[in-house]
C-alpha cells in the first residue's frame, strides 16, 4: 500500500493539546448522541507532521471517560508513540491507520455500531434516498463488505480501494464511518449518516409504501449536501455542540 505524502499545511495544524481537547469532545458528544458501544469503537485524529501519528481511544475505558490527557498516540504500525496505561483495539487500528496512512485529507475517522447503521448496513439496498438527510449525504457514500472482525492488515487495501474519495462509508453487516478535515466536518457527516439510518429504519418498518423523491432531487440534493458538509455548516454546528457539552460536563478537557 502506498503511504500518503506529508500534508504542507493541516486544516487541523495546531498545538497538539487542543487537538486532544477536540478530540475528547467528539467521543462525549457522540456518548451523549448514544453512539457509543461500551468500550468500542472509535474516533481518531491525525495530528500534523510526516509520520502521521494519530490518536485514538484509550481501549477500556468509556466514551464518557475519556479525556484529553487519556487519549492514546500511536503510528501508522499500531504502535504507541508516547507512554499510556491503556492498550488500543487492534479492530479499530486496522480500519483507521488505512485511511490515515492513504488520504491526505483524512485528519478525522468516526467510525460506529449503532443499533440502527447496522441495521441499514445489513440491508441489501443500503441507504435508500427516502429523506432528505439521506439524499445530502448520499452523493458522499461508499460501501464495504463485511470480511470478518477488522485484526487483518490486508483489509486495509480494500477499505482504501471502496472508499475511494468519498467521504462515507456504510461497512456492510457493521456498522458507518466518516471522514473529515477535521473533527466538526466529520461529525456533521456522521451525524447526517446516522440519522438517515433511523429515518430508514423507521420508515420502512411502518408497513407502507414509500414515497420516493422524483427523478433528479437525489442528485441536486447530494450536490448541495457537498458544499455543506466541507465546512460550512459544521463551523456552526460544532461550537453550539461544544458550549452543551460545557454546560454538561467540561471534565473531557483534562
Amino acid at each position: 500500500m502506498k503511504t500518503a505524502r506529508a500534508v504542507e499545511l493541516a486544516p487541523e495544524a495546531g498545538a497538539e493539546r487542543a487537538l486532544r481537547v477536540r478530540l475528547a469532545a467528539a467521543y462525549r458528544i457522540a456518548d451523549h448522541l448514544g453512539w457509543s458501544e461500551l468500550i468500542y469503537t472509535h474516533i481518531s485524529l491525525r495530528v500534523p507532521g510526516p509520520e502521521h501519528h494519530f490518536l485514538i481511544n484509550p481501549y477500556g475505558l468509556l466514551f464518557e471517560e475519556i479525556t484529553a490527557s487519556s487519549l492514546v498516540k500511536i503510528d501508522i504500525d499500531g504502535n504507541k508513540v508516547e507512554d499510556s496505561p491503556y492498550p488500543v483495539n487492534p479492530a479499530g487500528f486496522t480500519i483507521h491507520s488505512a485511511l490515515h496512512m492513504n488520504r491526505d485529507d483524512a485528519y478525522c475517522i468516526i467510525h460506529l455500531h449503532t443499533t440502527d447503521g447496522v441495521a441499514v448496513s445489513a440491508q441489501a439496498d443500503g441507504l435508500l434516498p427516502l429523506d432528505q438527510h439521506a439524499m445530502l449525504i448520499g452523493g458522499d457514500l461508499a460501501y464495504h463488505d463485511y470480511e470478518g472482525v477488522a485484526l487483518d492488515l490486508d483489509e486495509r487495501e480494500r477499505l482504501v480501494h471502496d472508499i475511494g474519495k468519498k467521504n462515507a462509508m456504510i461497512l456492510r453487516n457493521h456498522g458507518t464511518l466518516t471522514i473529515g478535515k477535521n473533527c466538526p466536518d466529520a461529525f456533521l457527516r456522521m451525524y447526517y449518516l446516522e440519522r438517515a439510518c433511523t429515518m430508514q429504519v423507521r420508515a420502512l418498518s411502518g408497513g407502507v409504501k414509500s414515497n420516493m423523491p422524483n427523478q433528479g432531487v437525489p442528485e441536486k440534493t447530494a450536490s448541495q449536501g457537498a458544499m455543506a458538509f466541507d465546512g460550512l455548516v459544521g463551523a456552526l454546528a460544532w461550537p453550539a455542540l461544544l458550549r452543551k457539552l460545557d454546560r454538561i460536563d467540561p471534565s473531557y478537557k483534562h
